[in-house]
């Protein structure tokens, strides 16, 4: 008797069991009346830039490749308003070096080219990096 009764108990768990299972599968199904949610595109991978920068040092050449010594394309003075589209780790002499590539107002026109990082304070919008840059100007 005693061996009968806890057979039938466990039947009874495993019947409620996939009762449940059952009934949560059910809740799973996709209701008349729903619309599919369609979410924005993620800024960070969407967006055209990484960031806007500030340069923060009084005088740097902008370069054609990152990496030292590569050909200048130009200048630019402390408190340059840029766009940094890019970064990338450069390996010299068994050091990593961080380089942003930029594209900003230059004295010779709109370019590209490369910066080191540490050159360049970075921040999420263009109207933090503007109010950056007119205190670095004053």
């Amino acid at each position: 008797m005693r061996v009968w009764l806890s057979t039938y108990r466990r039947q009874g768990h495993i019947f409620l069991l996939v009762l449940l299972v059952f009934f949560s599968l059910g809740a799973c199904g996709k209701k008349s009346g729903e619309v599919s949610l369609s979410l924005p595109a993620t800024p960070p991978l969407s967006r055209p830039v990484i960031g806007y920068g500030v340069v923060n040092v009084s005088y740097i050449h902008l370069a054609e490749e990152p990496g030292k010594g590569a050909i200048s394309r130009g200048y630019l003075r402390r408190g340059s308003l840029i766009r940094v589209l890019e970064r990338r780790a450069v390996r010299a002499e068994g050091s990593a070096e961080a380089w942003v590539l930029v594209e900003g107002p230059f004295p010779q026109g709109r370019e590209r080219g490369w910066l080191r990082e540490s050159v360049v304070d970075i921040y999420a919008n263009e109207f933090q990096a503007n109010t950056a840059a007119e205190s670095m100007t004053q």
